[in-house]
């Protein structure tokens, strides 16, 4: 692969070149257009790590995703001043490489369902473990069943970017094709068995085309044959390095202030973390949180500069597509970051109040699929004879989920998957509302 091509800022669904602008440059665009969108304002209001939290100082999707996005901007700059220096490719600074990332990463959530990973667990699960969901797939192509079974939050989110947002415009958000192929950390179908590439995929069925767009502008290459599969852009890389080392830093760092962790435990996790010269510098503060925030700040920093000299002595493989695994796993701080995974699974992932609220969001989008797909199935398939039980729930749902006119889609595959759309794109607090109002939990004055 070449970095010519791979930082190409042609734009999905845009037949003609980008005029170019000093001033405000393509990759900035792709910013302020996620930044903008009605997908990224909902984030506030999706887990992270701690569901529907009460503490306003503990981090939700939109926070994790705008620290995520400014560790991204590091990296991209970082390593782009060298390989522009490298590969000598004019019209390019730095700071665009920066950008780039900074865009992907602030998207890289956006196709998160309601209730954190445990969201995706429950589409899964009502596809292949429930009378309804496994019924309602029988009749689908294996890729198409595949999507559901191994339903993806990645999947959903390139889906979001190249349809869903502005789905009146050919190729949705029209971003550039180098950053939608720097938010793919997994450029496969999901009929792609997990055994020959990734074990999550990249987008779904229906939207193969888009992203075949995207890969053959960007000149990404093929991992196998004729099978949906990709390697990774480089980039792509940085955007899951970044993600990587906020989520385990800075989850035992809101584990510490709600009270999971002690401060001498999550000091002892961060100091391995921190440069020898600044292990000291923490005593200076008399606040715990003050000093925990430092050595977090630090710890970070680190790991941005060890991703960075990673990534440009690997710069050969990765163009290659001979690397697959994250590029933390490769860098001297592995050690001490996979025991930040360790402490969290042990001390946060199951503290009583996630695992809670997790099964009961098991228990809203399984009874939201098993009320809602057999209203729309009857809409398609009886029309104006429908039952008015059918009529009037079909009106919770959005025309733009449903079909122009409130007339579902023909296509099975393709209404179940509009329904998912809608379902993915719920807040915590609506998918618990809606919920409350299709059983009747909550009810008009009551």
């Amino acid at each position: 692969m070449h970095w010519s091509t791979l930082l190409s800022r042609r734009r999905l669904g845009v037949p003609d070149a980008p005029e170019g602008s000093i001033a405000r440059t393509e990759f900035q665009r792709d910013f302020d257009r996620i930044v903008f969108s009605s997908s990224f304002r909902r984030l506030q209001d999706k887990t992270q790590v701690f569901p529907l939290a009460r503490n306003d100082y503990v981090r939700t999707r939109l926070t994790h995703s705008l620290e995520v996005s400014s560790v991204g901007r590091s990296l991209g700059t970082l390593v782009g001043q060298v390989i522009l220096d490298r590969h000598s490719l004019p019209g390019y600074a730095p700071s665009d490489v920066g950008d780039l990332c900074a865009a992907a990463c602030l998207a890289h959530d956006l196709g998160n369902p309601p209730f954190g990973h445990s969201g995706e667990d429950a589409i899964r699960h009502w596809a292949g473990n429930t009378v309804s969901g496994r019924d309602r797939i029988q009749g689908f192509s294996q890729a198409q069943r595949e999507d559901f079974l191994r339903f993806e939050g990645n999947a959903q989110g390139f889906r979001l970017l190249s349809r869903l947002q502005h789905r009146d415009n050919p190729g949705g958000l029209q971003l550039t094709c180098a950053t939608l192929g720097a938010f793919s950390k997994y450029p496969q179908g999901s009929e792609v068995p997990a055994e020959a590439g990734w074990k999550k995929f990249g987008f779904f069925s229906a939207d193969q085309a888009s992203f075949t767009q995207v890969a053959e502008t960007l000149g990404l290459e093929r991992r196998s044959g004729t099978a949906p599969s990709w390697c990774r852009h480089p980039l792509a890389f940085l955007v899951e390095a970044a993600d990587d080392l906020c989520y385990r830093i800075i989850d035992i760092e809101d584990g510490f202030r709600l009270g999971k962790l002690s401060e001498t435990t999550v000091r002892e996790l961060f100091l391995p973390l921190v440069p020898e010269q600044a292990r000291n510098a923490w005593k200076r503060f008399g606040n715990p949180m003050d000093r925990i925030s430092f050595l977090r700040a630090k710890a970070i920093h680190q790991g941005i500069l060890q991703v960075r000299d990673c990534f440009l002595s690997e710069e050969e493989n990765l163009l290659a597509g001979r690397l697959s695994g994250p590029l933390i796993e490769r860098i001297p701080l592995r050690e001490p970051l996979a025991q930040l995974i360790e402490v969290a699974q042990e001390n946060i992932y199951c503290a009583p109040e996630v695992v809670e609220i997790e099964t009961a969001g098991f228990e809203v989008l399984c009874t939201l699929l098993d009320r809602l797909v057999p209203v729309l199935d009857e809409l398609a398939e009886a029309g104006e004879a429908s039952s008015p039980r059918s009529r009037i729930m079909a009106l919770l749902i959005p025309e733009q989920f449903i079909g122009p006119g409130r007339k579902p889609l023909a296509d099975p595959y393709l209404r179940l998957l509009s329904l998912t759309d809608f379902l993915s794109g719920m807040t915590d607090s609506y998918a618990v509302a809606l919920y409350k109002k299709i059983t009747g939990i909550s009810l008009p004055g009551g």
